[in-house]
């Protein structure tokens, strides 16, 4: 087998566990959702780049099992595609909600026990993640 053919059955194969295995076709749950006065909150580190790599830590020890290393969410686990618009549009202030009170009927944890700016931390790491390039 050529070298280039071997590319582009490697491109073919990364492309197809990455559809695979994510989540695109998530739905937000019409019934998760947070207060206004918990959605109006404020990240206290959004002016803190240097935080993000903490989060990125946090999440890949707390979350990527769930929502795998880049965000996509795990289809199997019907966990969420983090990196869908629907779950980019939400404001720090839902997002760090719902890692703090989680949601059991989806199988989705509560992390309450983490420090409170390492939730925030995870917030931050959150917006980083977006979709491959041509993906959803």
């Amino acid at each position: 087998m050529s070298r280039l053919r071997i590319a582009e059955l490697t491109v073919v194969l990364t492309f197809l566990s990455t559809v695979v295995g994510q989540n695109p076709s998530y739905q937000l749950d019409p019934d998760w959702r947070p207060s206004e006065e918990a959605a109006r909150k404020t990240n206290p580190l959004a002016h803190k780049s240097q935080a993000v790599a903490g989060g990125k830590k946090l999440f890949l020890r707390n979350c990527a099992e769930c929502h795998n290393q880049d965000g996509s969410g795990i289809l199997k686990k019907h966990s969420a595609d983090l990196q869908l618009a629907v779950v980019q549009a939400q404001s720090d202030g839902a997002l760090f909600w719902k890692i703090t009170n989680g949601n059991p009927d989806r199988g989705m944890p509560s992390f309450s026990k983490l420090p409170e700016l390492e939730r925030w931390q995870l917030v931050l790491f959150l917006r980083t993640l977006q979709p491959p390039s041509g993906g959803p």
